[in-house]
C-alpha cells in the first residue's frame, strides 16, 4: 500500500465499528460501477448452474439453510472483529 493507504488504514482501524462499518459501505459503493462484460458472465453463469440443476448435476440449497449458513459466518466476524 502506499503511505497514504496506510495512514487511512491505521486511522480506519481507530473507528467504531460502525464507522468502520459505514466506511467500508462508501468504499465498496465506489467500486461498485455497472460492468457488461460482468454481467454477461454472471448471466453465463447462472444460465449454467440452471442446466446443470435441470440435468441433477447438483441439487438446491434450501433457503433457510443459506440463510443459516451466512448468520453463522457473521457471528464469527462479530465475534473476531469485536
Amino acid at each position: 500500500m502506499t503511505p497514504t493507504s496506510e495512514t487511512l488504514s491505521t486511522q480506519a482501524a481507530q473507528l467504531a465499528p460502525e464507522e468502520r462499518i459505514q466506511l467500508v459501505e462508501r468504499i465498496l459503493n465506489s467500486l461498485d460501477q455497472p460492468d457488461a462484460a460482468l454481467d454477461a458472465l454472471w448471466a453465463n453463469e447462472a444460465s449454467d448452474r440452471l442446466a446443470a440443476y435441470r440435468r441433477g448435476e447438483i441439487k438446491a440449497v434450501g433457503l433457510p439453510d443459506v440463510i443459516a449458513k451466512y448468520q453463522q459466518s457473521a457471528r464469527y466476524w462479530k465475534n473476531r472483529l469485536g
